[in-house]
């Protein structure tokens, strides 16, 4: 691989510094910049931070200096100076080369390996609930950047912590007990993670239930905050709750009754999961269980209250005071004995680090986890864990819709399988509606509707800033225009179709009889930034740098093929020069595509 416009630039302008004014210049005060659309050019150098060194004005150090690199290099096709702006143009035979070293470079954009092993912590549900729109984030972003992680080198390990343990799954438990009559998945036709979430929103209806008798017998209170916080109060000494502390009590210390039942619930719900994980394409390495780390986790706890670091209430419960951090005092193990999402925490970062020495722990979670995040790296490094400073909160917005926020536990949310489906059902009906599948077979269009459906959901919530909060529109993700998924795996479909019908022609060219038109070198440019379009969104941390990167080089193709024939061009060095600039365009489409987990049809 040729160096970058960039670096060459940086290099020859270095060199011209250090002939003409003798001095060896920093690295900073030479790094040219894109030139700004008003003026003429490609690269720009500012030269005031030389002019200590030239002993000259703006305009007559870029002068000499533009006039060196032009007379020096055959890579300058022409300069301009605007006060002290040294505005470079490259010539063809430079981006001609450059190209050439593109399309020549295998896997393009992908980085060397790092020697780093990167572990990415996403999905993370609940055993009491289906996934929803909200999980879906989470799964498509840590899918995502775990993909990232890889074209950056470096060796990734997916992980999942399945919350198979905790009042949220008694509560299921005790309402399949209530109210099931002996019902299974498989005897009512509900997929597993349906069923039993179904059985989470039945306990808080009995649970409103027993509250609003329980109002009915008290005393009126007419102060409207005091009669709130009294109905709080009845809900937590309500009976069925009472009973579902009960339960997870009789988990921990190991009823065998209440364990056979807790595995019977979580494998149908473990079977849901792999159904909608499989429908959106995405894995794990390994998958962790709070039922397990807990454990660990409560040791840990415990050794640390032997050593000093933690400390006991009077009611038994184990606290760590946070103060002198800034923070407060933090919750480990209850007054019971009953262990919380930090403790379980705990445990897993131990036991994934005893697993895999990583170099970097990411945690794709929500923003309202962030002080969360923050409590559990203090934690790991006062138990004396030095590689707790490896842990990252990948802390992203939550995603809501036209109509609000959803509510797991109330069943007002927006189900992961019915969101996909209908994804598909919208995709199939666009693409009927355009009339071009006649070519297709069934089995062919199925996956045409699956993938375009998929691409659509995909792109729709990655291209976001994964920080923002962001509003979800089905109908407006499916658009096959505009800053959409389908509209670059249209591009894509497109430039497959250019290169089948071109299949007899030689798509190698002679770069020395190529002349090249300002759309070709734009296109040229926004390749060669690929590579670095992957650093910068790996240190981000951002797939969605690499998303509107993609939408820009689909929208930069399509302004391109509008402007100027391909197939028709009647010189054969330029059609075969572009039809290789299709092709190449195409692979780093897939290329980026496939970080965000996108597939691209051959056609639409």
């Amino acid at each position: 691989m040729c160096a970058t416009p960039e670096k060459m630039i940086e290099q020859l302008a270095a060199q011209a510094v250090e002939k003409l004014y003798g001095v060896k210049p920093e690295s900073k005060a030479v790094q040219p910049q894109a030139t700004r659309k008003e003026f003429e050019g490609d690269l720009t150098i500012v030269t005031f931070a030389l002019l200590k060194i030239s002993k000259l004005s703006p305009e007559q150090t870029a002068e000499q200096i533009g006039g060196y690199m032009l007379e020096n290099s055959s890579n300058i096709e022409s300069y301009n100076v605007v006060k002290g702006f040294l505005n470079i143009k490259l010539s063809a035979k430079f981006w001609i080369e450059y190209f050439t070293s593109i399309s020549k470079t295998e896997d393009y954009g992908q980085q060397p390996k790092s020697g780093q092993t990167v572990m990415v912590e996403f999905s993370s549900p609940n055993t009491n609930k289906p996934l929803h729109l909200g999980h879906i984030r989470n799964i498509l972003l840590g899918w995502s950047i775990s993909k990232l992680m890889e074209a950056n080198g470096h060796n990734v390990v997916k992980t999942n912590i399945v919350n198979d343990r905790g009042i949220h799954i008694c509560k299921s438990m005790l309402a399949w007990q209530k109210k099931a009559d002996g019902a299974t998945p498989s005897s009512t036709g509900i997929k597993g993670d349906h069923f039993v979430g179904n059985y989470y929103v039945e306990f808080n209806n009995m649970l409103k239930e027993q509250v609003a008798q329980m109002v009915e017998k008290e005393p009126l209170i007419e102060d409207a905050q005091k009669a709130k916080e009294r109905a709080k109060e009845l809900e937590r000494n309500a009976p069925i709750q009472l009973e579902a502390q009960q339960m997870l009590r009789k988990w921990e210390s190991g009823d065998e009754a209440t364990v056979e039942l807790w595995k019977q619930m979580n494998n149908w719900v473990y079977e849901g999961f792999d159904k909608t994980y499989d429908r959106l394409g995405v894995g794990f390495d390994i998958i962790y269980y709070e039922s397990d780390t807990y454990k660990l986790g409560k040791q840990l706890v415990l050794e640390g209250l032997d050593r000093g670091i933690f400390q006991k209430h009077e009611d038994g419960s184990v606290w760590c005071d946070l103060a002198a951090d800034g923070l407060d005092q933090k919750l480990l193990l209850r007054s019971d004995g009953t262990s919380v999402y930090m403790t379980q925490d705990l445990g897993t970062a131990h036991q994934r680090y005893q697993n895999y020495k990583f170099d970097q722990m990411i945690y794709v979670v929500g923003d309202e986890q962030n002080y969360h995040f923050q409590v559990l790296k203090l934690l790991l490094g006062k138990l004396g864990f030095k590689w707790a400073d490896s842990i990252y909160h990948m802390s992203y917005g939550m995603v809501e819709l036209p109509d609000g926020k959803m509510k797991s536990r109330e069943g007002t949310v927006v189900d992961a399988d019915d969101l996909i489906q209908t994804m598909y059902d919208t995709a199939k009906e666009n693409s009927l509606q355009l009339g071009k599948l006649a070519d297709l077979s069934e089995d062919e269009q199925h996956r045409l509707f699956d993938m375009l459906g998929l691409g659509a959901l995909k792109y729709f919530i990655i291209k976001v800033d994964p920080r923002k909060k962001m509003l979800f529109n089905p109908k407006e993700s499916i658009d096959f225009n505009g800053n959409t998924g389908p509209f670059i795996q249209y591009t894509h479909a497109r430039i497959r179709s250019i290169l089948r019908k071109a299949e007899g022609d030689n798509i190698a060219y002679n770069p020395d009889t190529t002349e090249l038109n300002g759309k070709e070198v734009e296109l040229i440019k926004l390749l060669g930034g690929f590579p670095a379009k992957i650093r910068e969104a790996g240190e981000a941390k951002s797939p969605a740098l690499i998303a509107n990167y993609c939408y820009d080089l689909a929208k930069e193709f399509n302004q391109y093929y509008h402007d100027y024939s391909i197939l028709r061009e009647e010189n054969p060095s330029v059609r075969a020069f572009r039809l290789l600039l299709a092709e190449v365009v195409a692979k780093v489409l897939v290329k980026g595509m496939n970080i965000l987990g996108i597939e691209l049809p051959q056609r639409m």
